[in-house]
């Protein structure tokens, strides 16, 4: 009998044993949990102080960039209706430059036109030609047939002579 009671005392020195070894390192393992446990706990309440503010940050944020876009897509549509109106002030210009250069080439060719009209001497009269003299078509051609010297070669029946030839 005394062998069964030595290996049942044997078992439980054993069973101490490994108990004593497990409480030896569970001590440290507890202290380590412990503090993590308190890591874990400043962390939360770090978090309780300071997230709430900073989703507020971030909210504002968010509605100060959607407020930035409503002014950027604003001040794009102001200046597209800036370059449409600069545009349409262009082709206005265009014309008023093209109306400006018809207007001075008429003009131009007014005062040469009345510029040859006083100029010109009348042969009728000696001097020069008024509103009242002028002259019907035909007249003005026979004139300027005398005054160049061809109005015999015109008239019908004319006849060429030696002295008409040399000129």
């Amino acid at each position: 009998m005394r062998e069964p009671i030595f290996w049942l005392g044997l078992s439980i020195l054993l069973v101490a044993v490994s108990l004593t070894a497990v409480l030896v390192t569970l001590i440290p393992a507890v202290q380590a949990l412990t503090r993590a446990a308190h890591s874990v706990e400043k962390l939360a309440d770090t978090l309780c102080r300071e997230f709430p503010p900073t989703l507020d940050a971030i909210r504002l944020t968010g509605l100060e960039i959607s407020e930035l876009t409503d002014d950027v897509s604003e001040g794009v549509q102001s200046a597209g209706e800036v370059v449409k109106q600069v545009d349409r002030s262009l082709g206005t210009a265009k014309k008023q430059a093209h109306n400006v250069q018809v207007t001075t080439r008429s003009l131009v060719t007014g005062v040469k036109a009345a510029w040859k009209t006083l100029t010109r001497k009348s042969p009728l009269s000696g001097g020069r030609s008024r509103g009242g003299d002028r002259l019907s078509p035909t007249q003005r051609s026979v004139i300027s047939l005398r005054d160049s010297g061809l109005d015999e070669r015109k008239q019908p029946g004319y006849k060429p002579t030696d002295s008409s030839v040399d000129q």
